[in-house]
């Protein structure tokens, strides 16, 4: 799995013109996954990404993570995180796991924030969606779980 990790002052999705998900403080997780990603893989991702303290302390030092400044979090689905763009122009997405493995994880990923008590506001699998974000910092940290397993 991949993600990218933003910090924002407040996020947004909206889909067909309707917000489908929105934030106020918080991370902004675009997350991708490949075909070998398991549940395992979810579990890791998400105690590494919520346990991030990439918060500001009294002293301006990145130092709190989002439970210590009682943030949100709003997670998209990215398959486009894997594009391989090594050939010509076009990006193949061929490392990216299809709708049969990828909305079971996203699926999971979305419960393994509930259950670490983060309710996410989401976007919607394969939907065209847009995406608003107010960047906090700028923060914003590439996590991949190729290298925490």
């Amino acid at each position: 799995m991949r993600a990218v990790v933003t910090r924002v002052k407040s996020a947004s999705v909206k889909i067909e013109g309707t917000t489908h998900g929105a934030i106020e403080h918080g991370l902004l997780i675009l997350l991708g996954v490949a075909p070998t990603d398991t549940a395992a893989h979810c579990a890791k991702l998400a105690d590494k990404i919520l346990g991030l303290r990439i918060f500001e302390d009294e002293n301006g030092k990145m130092n709190r993570s989002l439970s210590d400044v009682e943030g949100n979090v709003l997670v998209v689905s990215q398959f486009t995180l894997f594009a391989d763009c090594r050939h010509g122009r076009r990006p193949s997405f061929i490392g990216a796991g299809g709708p049969d493995i990828a909305i079971p994880l996203y699926e999971q990923f979305l419960n393994e924030c509930r259950n670490r008590g983060f309710a996410p506001q989401h976007g919607q699998f394969g939907a065209d969606m847009q995406v608003a974000s107010i960047n906090d910092g700028p923060v914003t940290i590439v996590l991949d779980t190729d290298e925490l397993m």
